[in-house]
């Protein structure tokens, strides 16, 4: 035999072992499986690359852990909540949480996820309003900052505050930066260096073993918190970058939701930044009083703080919204910037629509990642034949992350409608239990649909034949997206 007959040989008997390790091994959902098979098919050289870049599986890994106090104190708290649901006497002061109990009760038992009732809350929906109240916040901090972004450039913003942290550390508050490596790729070295010089703990999550590339593409921190004093939290879908500020021609305007918190709940945002960074640094955070500070508030909000990734083997996440969707009567808003939902959750999407609910769905105008943005245009157009509405948000990128339900329910938070945020990231959002704040982010919504298009189900069906085999393609690919 020739060296290409030995070579082609190879290549065969590797595809062979690979696609055996994916149906018999990984137990990956069908979707996946079938997806990862046909790239390497196609392309079997090229596929097994794209495969050691996109596909490996962390295998349901527990990666995160608790402290031995902290575990305790958050088990003594799902436990007596759970008791009290179970036996009909936990007290609700907020009637919506109340309504919604069985939501409570999923989230409780299966995420450890405690309801707390006595939040405020402030909703941002512009970058320069949501960064000047965090700099604002950060300035005032005395005890630390806990940080937390999927992305941080080395731009104008993240130079502002690089600076205001590297100026807070040398006044003695203890601060600590988490980022992603991949999504932080341009968060230059000299700004964590002077960030470390000054004092500040930084840690990337999941690093690169090569220096200036990493390998590891799925699994990343996409979450964004920031903990002040452990009595201030944010959550929501704003990074640090100009472009979030509207800076960026490409996109435009940033239209984005994130929110401040106050309140108990600002403990349990509190602890999922400790475990991410326990994860990621050899600087442990112990328990201390100090991070779980006494909170006095006259708030009513009803919050619980749910957080999902690949090492757990639910999707806690998609099974809130599956369960908000499924309770619905009147309405379902949702804005996302990806629509790109497994059949689970689009089968229930339909359901509510044939149901007569109120079904709008609201997608950004331009594409950030083209097979993203052509696969959401193929689902979309399953929904309007169920009779959803869909809305094509004109004024800029829209970023949102954010589904609303009767006035009564919403959740905000990091996670996209698709499957990467679903399975393969690290995610976090705070579903929210309050008629005012809900009626709010309803009255967002439809403010926004006066800088949108209604996309008709006529106009759909006239797209060009392109564009119609770019969605095919896209929609095949769409699980391994």
């Amino acid at each position: 035999m020739n060296v290409v007959t030995i070579l082609l040989l190879f290549l065969f008997i590797l595809n062979m072992i690979l696609a055996i390790t994916l149906i018999f091994l990984e137990r990956r959902s069908i979707s996946t499986t079938w997806a990862w098979l046909m790239v390497l098919y196609f392309i079997p050289v090229l596929g097994f690359i794209l495969y050691l870049i996109f596909g490996q599986n962390l295998s349901k890994q527990k990666i995160f852990t608790w402290d031995q106090r902290s575990y305790l104190s958050l088990r003594e708290s799902v436990s007596t909540q759970t008791e009290l649901l179970r036996n009909q006497q936990f007290s609700f002061t907020n009637k919506s949480a109340e309504r919604y109990r069985d939501l409570v009760f999923m989230h409780l038992i299966h995420n450890e996820a405690v309801l707390t009732q006595n939040n405020e809350l402030e909703i941002f929906t512009d970058g320069h309003d949501k960064f000047n109240a965090l700099l604002q916040d950060i300035e005032q901090a005395t005890h630390h900052i806990h940080l937390v972004y999927y992305i941080i450039r080395s731009d104008e913003l993240g130079k502002r505050l690089v600076n205001m942290l590297v100026q807070k550390a040398k006044e003695g508050v203890k601060v600590k930066v988490l980022y992603d490596d991949m999504g932080s790729r341009k968060f230059k070295r000299k700004l964590i260096k002077q960030l470390k010089q000054a004092g500040v703990d930084a840690a990337p999550f999941f690093p690169s073993k090569f220096p200036l590339f990493n390998l590891r593409i799925n699994y990343r921190n996409h979450r964004k918190l920031v903990i002040i004093d452990g009595k201030i939290g944010y959550i929501g879908g704003f990074n640090i970058g100009d472009e979030y500020l509207g800076l960026n021609p490409k996109f435009g305007y940033w239209r984005d939701t994130h929110l401040k918190v106050t309140g108990m709940a600002v403990h349990y945002i509190q602890s999922r930044f400790i475990l991410d960074w326990n994860h990621a640094s050899a600087s442990l955070i112990e328990y201390h009083q100090d991070y779980y500070p006494t909170i006095s508030s006259i708030g009513k909000v009803g919050m619980q703080i749910v957080s999902s990734g690949p090492d757990s083997e639910e999707e806690q996440i998609k099974n809130g919204y599956m369960k908000m969707i499924l309770a619905a009567k009147s309405y379902v808003y949702i804005q996302t910037p990806y629509f790109i939902p497994d059949d689970s959750l689009l089968d229930v999407l339909k359901i509510a629509a044939l149901s007569g609910v109120d079904v709008r769905i609201m997608i950004p105008n331009k594409p950030d990642h083209p097979f993203v943005y052509w696969a959401t245009y193929s689902h979309i157009g399953e929904l309007l034949k169920v009779g959803a509405k869909v809305y094509i948000y004109e004024k800029g990128f829209m970023h949102a992350k954010t589904i609303v339900v009767d006035g009564q329910i919403a959740s905000v938070g990091t996670a996209n409608i698709d499957m990467r945020s679903f399975r393969l990231n690290f995610e976090v959002n705070a579903f929210l239990y309050d008629s005012t704040v809900t009626k709010n982010l309803t009255t967002i919504f439809e403010d926004d649909m006066k800088n949108s298009t209604l996309l008709t189900q006529e106009a759909y069906e006239q797209r060009r034949l392109l564009i119609r085999f770019k969605e095919s393609i896209s929609r095949l690919l769409s699980p391994i997206l």
